[in-house]
């Protein structure tokens, strides 16, 4: 793998603890680009398993300096994943950029259609609570803020309507194309056996002719070296005649 742009750290609460040893291991594994995008802290929004509000000067501080340090072995780059909440999303934009972040991806697990955020893995069987899951990633890219969509099928419908779920998955996939967006291979979702990777999802994103990448959305510092699963992505995406990206462009999140 050239790039992974999907890493976390310990401040998720699920992760491995050591920032530097992800680093040293993505060099072992020939990884040229690492970025790191922890489940971002959020204003006026509690969701679980992400940092808090309060550590976010200390993550971009700590990656920053090993970003420094490492310069002349990988090129670092510190960011967040992030969900799309319309209330709380300005103050979101002002906190990362007050801390110098780089980029975000868009990792809609929670649905704020409710206060509380309706979990996207859940066993989703209204037919409303997909639509909403699919304007809520719809309405985050087309913010223009976000680098790429992280696990852009992690939505986890149950129900019986078929032809609904093809249609809102659509929806995602001809926006994404429109916006020239990326669209995740998800290897932790492959390869922990989780509902996503999603065939139905992916024969629509080839359809639509979709841009695509892969990400280790690494939580782990053996991850960033699992050719095993690596190669199975690749496999996965090239059932759907989908040639992944190797390397996307940043887009800045600086006002």
């Amino acid at each position: 793998m050239l790039a992974n742009y999907h890493t976390h750290t310990w401040r998720c609460k699920h992760a491995d603890p050591d920032e530097r040893a992800y680093i040293e291991a993505a060099i072992a594994g020939g990884i040229r680009i690492l970025g790191f995008a922890d489940h971002t802290p959020y204003p006026g929004l509690e969701p679980p398993c992400h940092m808090r509000v309060e550590q976010a000067p200390e993550y971009f501080d700590t990656i920053r300096r090993l970003r420094d340090e490492y310069a002349d072995r990988i090129e670092i780059h510190v960011g967040v994943e992030a969900e799309y909440c319309a209330t709380y999303f300005p103050a979101l934009l002002d906190l990362l950029r007050q801390n110098g972040c780089e980029y975000m991806l868009l990792g809609q697990h929670f649905l704020y259609s409710d206060p509380n955020g309706i979990y996207a893995r859940a066993s989703i069987e209204d037919g409303a609570v997909l639509t909403q899951y699919a304007d809520e990633v719809i309405a985050g890219m087309e913010t223009g803020y976000f680098t790429y969509v992280a696990h852009p099928d992690i939505v986890n419908y149950v129900g019986s309507d078929e032809k609904l779920y093809r249609a809102q998955m659509r929806r995602i996939c001809q926006a994404a194309k429109a916006l020239d967006i990326p669209l995740e291979l998800n290897l932790l979702g492959l390869r922990k056996g989780y509902n996503y990777p999603n065939r139905r999802f992916w024969e629509l994103a080839a359809e639509e002719n979709c841009r695509a990448l892969i990400g280790s959305d690494a939580h782990h510092v053996w991850i960033m070296d699992d050719r095993e699963t690596e190669n199975a992505g690749i496999a996965f995406l090239q059932e759907f005649g989908i040639m992944p990206d190797t390397t996307v462009p940043l887009v800045p999140i600086h006002g």
